[in-house]
């Protein structure tokens, strides 16, 4: 906005008061320095030489001289320093008042409307942040490695992932709203550089052609960091190809105060979760998992349908007598079993029960047999999905292999005394997207798995790739009541280069923690250097 031309004289008259001011307190320095400097005596004597007889009291009664004199002068100068703050502070007074009476009104309101309009326009802004913001509806991205994922927490403990995806030294920013808020800083600082306040020490009346103009190839480097209830600090360096002048500008984008953007009561009372595990064999751990859904899905939830995809012959009558034998038991009806005489595909087997499903909509949890999940999150499973709106891809904690985390015991203990987030006892499984709950309309619409990925892996990629790339918004977050418990794994040699590249890396990292991995590596080298000990324990209590 323009200034008006009554402002601009306001302004100028402040200047002109605080240059007179300025020359003012300037007078009165100069008067104190001419007084309180040392004055020659043509006449006196040196000390030692011609003027030893004068003695002692003729130098303590000059010294008194002057410090009298010092001290007089001070509290001159502090009374004249009091009186110029206060004619200060008058004058202030009377400039404010000024300002006041002769402020212009703008569209027919005075100062104060226009400082409502301000606050209106301020309020304006921050909720076109929110709009701009992933807060209502989903950003297409372009892979999984433009997720900023959330971290959870409750009352007494926060789950997070570190560095999560992005685990490389150097890298492109993938985000776009990260690549524009960069590019707007940096155009941010060339502005300030090249158009200078008058506090930035340049004279705004010298002409363009008397500085020297800055560009985006002038940029150097910069440094940014967020204190989230304040904002972010940027400090941004600019330099000539052919100069040693370094420009620096420091920027502060600040957070506005908490908004609120909806508020709404979820029932989820009557959501129904469908529950997809995909099996071939391993009869054993579909008994275990069949244990805990027993006491999470039948005694607690109960508001679950069960249904499992099994591959191939072998182990399918296992399957059925332990479906049939937890039905018998705790009169649990709501399952299905999908029978497939095919070799194992979990993309295949999850979209086999997807599309099984003949009520309408509901919500589903894929799942795999080795997951161990609580009643706390199957509620976070449905406050978390919203059809057409809303996937959830929660970050599993993975377990360790307990035959190392618990090598000092005698045998480990049971899963559920495991099920702890701990450095050594497991890690969050963020390069996994296999667990996940989402609504059976927006499954459908995205096209689903890509069935042409065959064996292990990658599947469940290409679908989070889909929802990335769509306007569905992805809540990716680590849940502290999903666990993946240890098994062993074995890579198939039919897998493609990619596939077997992720089983092996899928197999190092479910092992044990980097320390443990340490200690079996230098087994050796530490059970060598306990033997010299126990050695020269015995030799000095022989000697």
């Amino acid at each position: 906005m323009r200034m008006p031309r009554r402002g601009l004289v306001i302004q100028a008259r402040t200047r002109w008061l605080l240059v007179g001011l300025a020359l003012l307190f300037s007078l009165v320095l100069l008067m104190y320095l001419l007084e309180c400097a040392p004055q020659t005596d043509n006449n006196g004597s040196l000390p030692g030489v011609v003027g030893e007889s004068m003695g002692k009291e003729y130098y303590q009664a000059l010294l008194q001289e002057q410090e009298e004199h010092y001290q007089n002068r001070a509290t001159s100068l502090k009374r004249q320093i009091a009186q110029l703050k206060q004619e200060l502070q008058e004058m202030s007074d009377k400039l404010k008042s000024l300002q006041e009476k002769k402020s212009p009104k703008v569209n027919g309101m005075n100062y104060q409307g226009t400082k409502e309009q301000t606050s209106n326009d301020l309020l304006e802004f921050l909720h076109s942040q929110i709009d701009k913001a992933e807060v209502s509806v989903g950003a297409k991205l372009p892979s999984e490695y433009g997720v900023i994922p959330f971290e959870s927490f409750t009352s007494m403990k926060v789950f997070q992932l570190e560095m999560g995806l992005t685990r490389h030294p150097e890298e492109k920013p993938v985000r776009k709203d990260k690549r524009d808020e960069l590019v707007e800083v940096i155009e941010a600082g060339l502005e300030v550089i090249n158009n200078p306040d008058e506090e930035d020490g340049q004279d705004e009346d010298d002409g363009v052609g008397d500085r020297q103009l800055y560009s985006e190839t002038d940029f150097i480097e910069g440094y940014y960091r967020t204190e989230r209830d304040k904002g972010t600090q940027y400090e941004l360096f600019y330099k000539k190809m052919d100069g040693m002048e370094y420009r620096h500008v420091t920027l502060f984008r600040p957070f506005g105060p908490l908004m609120k953007v909806k508020s709404e009561t979820v029932d989820i009372s009557q959501s129904i979760i469908n529950i997809i595990v995909p099996l071939a064999g391993r009869t054993e751990a579909f008994a275990q998992f069949m244990q805990n859904f027993r006491d999470v899905c039948i005694h607690q939830d109960k508001r679950v349908h069960l249904t499992v995809v099994y591959f191939g012959q072998d182990g399918l009558s296992e399957v059925k007598s332990i479906l049939e034998s937890v039905a018998r038991e705790t009169d649990f009806h709501n399952y299905t079993l999908v029978s497939l005489n095919e070799e194992f595909n979990r993309g295949r087997g999850l979209d086999m029960g997807a599309r099984a499903w003949e009520k309408g909509e509901v919500l589903m949890f894929f799942c795999d047999v080795d997951v161990y999940f609580t009643a706390e999150f199957l509620n976070s499973c449905r406050l978390n999905a919203e059809p057409g709106k809303k996937v959830f891809y929660p970050v599993v904690f993975s377990l360790y292999n307990p035959a190392i985390v618990y090598a000092n015991q005698d045998i480990p203990p049971p899963v559920e005394q495991q099920l702890v987030h701990k450095k050594d006892s497991g890690f969050w499984r963020d390069f996994g997207f296999g667990m996940t709950c989402q609504y059976r309309t927006d499954f459908l619409t995205v096209g689903g798995f890509d069935l042409e990925v065959k064996g292990w892996g990658g599947e469940d990629v290409h679908l989070y790739r889909k929802y990335l790339h769509g306007d569905l918004m992805v809540i990716r977050t680590p849940v502290p009541g999903l666990f993946h418990l240890w098994h062993e794994k074995h890579c198939a040699d039919e897998l493609t280069p990619e596939q077997y590249r992720m089983c092996i890396q899928s197999k190092a990292m479910n092992e044990a923690s980097h320390s443990h991995l340490g200690m079996l590596v230098f087994r050796d080298e530490i059970e060598a250097h306990l033997r010299k000990q126990a050695y020269r324990t015995n030799s000095e209590a022989v000697g």
